[in-house]
């Protein structure tokens, strides 16, 4: 697997300096970070190159790296991760590219390069609010076509934004302000003090026998 992960590597170190920005090995994984500019032309390259031959898409996300690591988060917030297998050659690479714009996310559609980024592209607007310029269908996927927000960015309230519930009166669903009080919950276990300890043993005083009587 080693040499096989070489050789990619050495197929892809040219391409750093132009449209890639940085090519890491980590784990046993190569990631291929990408100019945003230039996102969708690479892709196609990965694809279309005879000794990449990257045919397949397995996985596309989001991500957002508001509150990554312990300091202050210097890069762009949000970034789009993809994940490509090349069956001909048996390899696998990870693409990252950096959104511009963190008030507004726009990066280029992969539908056309692999028809597979159509839903993981819907999933990442609906729950991140990427948008891919290109989609030709990007409505939200996994929650409901009046829900305010996205609920994957890190500032995302956890009660939401609004709720949802059937109206008896007008007899439809209605959506509201939320009315759950946002509360941190802490887990409560009640043990007894010696619970656990081994070298603790209880045991009931045992009574004496009466003395024998004359």
């Amino acid at each position: 697997m080693s040499n096989r992960l070489d050789t990619l590597r050495g197929l892809l170190e040219p391409l750093v300096g132009g449209a890639v920005h940085s090519l890491t090995q980590v784990a046993g994984e190569l990631t291929l970070t990408v100019e945003p500019a230039q996102y969708r032309a690479l892709m196609t390259e990965l694809r279309d190159r005879a000794d990449l031959h990257f045919e397949q898409m397995i996985d596309l996300c989001g991500l957002d790296y508001s509150t990554w690591g312990d300091t202050g988060w210097g890069s762009a917030r949000y970034a789009v991760v993809v994940h490509l297998l090349s069956v001909k050659h048996n390899w696998r690479l990870r693409v990252r590219c950096f959104v511009p714009n963190d008030e507004f996310p726009v990066i280029a559609s992969l539908v056309d390069v692999w028809p597979a980024a159509n839903w993981y592209e819907r999933e990442a607007f609906d729950l991140l609010g990427i948008v891919f310029d290109g989609h030709d269908d990007l409505r939200r996927l996994l929650t409901d076509y009046g829900f305010i927000g996205h609920p994957f960015r890190k500032d995302f309230p956890l009660s939401g934004n609004v709720e949802m519930r059937y109206d008896p009166d007008q007899g439809r669903v209605i959506y509201q302000a939320v009315t759950i009080e946002p509360r941190e919950i802490v887990p409560r276990i009640i043990r007894e003090d010696a619970y656990g300890d081994l070298g603790v043993h209880t045991t009931a005083p045992v009574a004496s026998a009466p003395a024998p009587t004359k």
